[in-house]
């Protein structure tokens, strides 16, 4: 019902898949329809937290690339690169 009242996409869609992330942003769900039922997936990145779109207007549709960056742990949408500063060199 959210994906077609509050975002006005068919979930019935065959072969797209409609991805949401909870509060804490450590978390990745999906749905998908397969014709025959729903396919649940869940994902948590081991090692933090996702940059997620928070309001309808942010939502976006990924492309099947943006969909692999997202699976590795990286934002698709805003790529950024984190500054890194080296410890103590021995």
């Amino acid at each position: 019902m959210i994906i077609g009242d509050k975002y006005k996409q068919n979930p019935f869609e065959k072969g797209t898949l409609f991805l949401f992330c909870g509060q804490r942003s450590d978390r990745i769900k999906g749905l998908l329809w397969q014709g025959t039922g729903f396919l649940l997936l869940y994902k948590r990145p081991e090692d933090g937290r996702l940059s997620w779109p928070r309001t309808t207007q942010e939502a976006a549709e990924l492309t099947e690339e943006q969909f692999h960056y997202l699976m590795l742990g990286l934002n698709p949408l805003e790529p950024k690169v984190k500054d890194v500063k080296p410890g103590k060199i021995y």
